[in-house]
């Protein structure tokens, strides 16, 4: 049986990219958040998650349910899978890596093969929904 692991994620398009992070001490990029702690609602932890990697702080009120995706979870075992929740939030304050992010960065579909697979399914998604420039 695979192992599954439940990430919520900030998805932040501007000017035909995404807002994406990658940690000191991965090669890929992914979308910024992290897992909900016991007794938190996914909400509360994208709100906690995103202030404590970027810097930047999410209005609760705007926080909307933009897609689910779930593949293989980057850096674990084989046979781990992510479902990454993600959300569309507006936020206050300029992305900048803190905590265990080393590094933030815009991309699009054509960087699929920069970000984690869980990621590039988002891209793909954006893309669908027209939200993102296809390749």
């Amino acid at each position: 049986m695979a192992k599954l692991i439940e990430k919520v994620a900030w998805i932040r398009l501007e000017n035909g990219r995404v807002l994406t992070a990658r940690t000191q001490d991965r090669a890929a990029f992914y979308l910024p958040g992290g897992k909900p702690e016991a007794g938190e609602s996914r909400e509360e932890a994208l709100v906690r998650e995103i202030e404590e990697e970027l810097g930047v702080t999410l209005d609760p009120a705007t926080i909307a349910h933009a897609v689910t995706v779930e593949a293989a979870a980057d850096g674990k075992a084989a046979g781990t899978v992510v479902r990454m929740v993600c959300f569309t939030a507006e936020g206050s304050g300029t992305p900048v890596p803190s905590a265990e992010i080393g590094e933030v960065a815009w991309l699009g579909h054509e960087d699929r093969d920069r970000v984690s697979a869980a990621t590039a399914l988002v891209l793909d998604e954006l893309v669908s929904a027209g939200l993102l420039p296809r390749a």
